[in-house]
């Protein structure tokens, strides 16, 4: 192994490790001097790496090493990491406008019903056939901290991933028709009670699932993360949970999603060919 270089912010190191991972390279942490760590790569991965390297020390808590976590399937080093800021607020700053816009907005909005303006909100951003807005604003509208942070936890993980392997734009296109596919869903096969970022959550996943396959792109997420979700859709439809769920808004938006990833990996194949 070759020395790449060394960092006291142990926890971002480690997201750069996984994040060669994705990328098919290799590279291990060292202890170094008590709360720093080596960064140290393969030979043949030298010169493909230093790059990156560059690109690291700039932007140590770009979304794209926290995020590399989640895609490698690694979830702890074996370090102790000696009380390095997780710095989180940095990490969702670096976030593009429009994954923070619908993740301050669903917390906004949650905030306000808390404070007892429920009755006063929700008519407001409720589904209503003949009003087109309506057709979007129910996906950030939340009816318990569990179903908020569940959503927007998704959210976060997997819009940054859409963006990087594809455009800001694509996000966008999965937000919107996510919104509109899973609200008229729901609303066709149960009624207008519903809300919450889900069916955009299961537009990402079909994306993420279908897209990567289809224009041999590395992997967006997880086996393991689309087994999960997929198990909790289905488990919805059987009532398992005993929990009101917007099952039809999950398929909606499921079915969205991997329409969409049809659509562009054929228009890319195509262009490649």
């Amino acid at each position: 192994m070759i020395e790449l270089g060394s960092t006291n912010n142990v926890r971002a190191a480690q997201g750069f490790i996984d994040y060669l991972s994705t990328q098919g390279l290799h590279g291990e942490l060292k202890p170094a001097q008590p709360g720093h760590v080596i960064i140290a790569v393969d030979p043949e991965h030298f010169h493909a790496v230093q790059p990156l390297w560059n690109e690291f020390k700039t932007e140590p808590n770009h979304p794209r090493y926290s995020d590399a976590a989640w895609q490698s399937g690694r979830t702890d080093s074996g370090l102790v990491y000696s009380g390095n800021k997780l710095n989180l607020w940095q990490r969702f700053n670096g976030l593009s406008l429009l994954v923070k816009s619908v993740s301050i907005i669903s917390v906004i909005i949650y905030a306000l019903f808390l404070l007892g303006q429920f009755s006063h909100i929700f008519p407001l951003l409720q589904f209503k056939a003949s009003q087109p807005l309506s057709w979007i604003t129910p996906a950030v509208v939340h009816f318990s901290a569990i179903h908020l942070i569940f959503n927007v936890l998704w959210w976060l993980t997997l819009g940054p991933a859409i963006e990087r392997q594809t455009s800001k734009l694509t996000l966008l296109s999965v937000f919107l028709l996510g919104s509109l596919a899973s609200a008229w869903a729901q609303y066709t096969m149960v009624g207008p009670n519903f809300g919450g970022l889900s069916g955009v959550v299961y537009a990402q996943v079909g994306f993420c699932w279908i897209y990567p396959l289809l224009a041999k792109t590395k992997p967006m997420m997880t086996k393991a993360m689309i087994g999960f979700l997929l198990l909790w859709l289905v488990f919805g439809f059987t009532d398992t949970f005993f929990m009101p769920m917007a099952n039809w808004a999950h398929l909606g938006g499921l079915v969205s999603g991997i329409v969409l990833a049809l659509v562009m990996a054929f228009g890319s194949n195509k262009k490649a060919a």
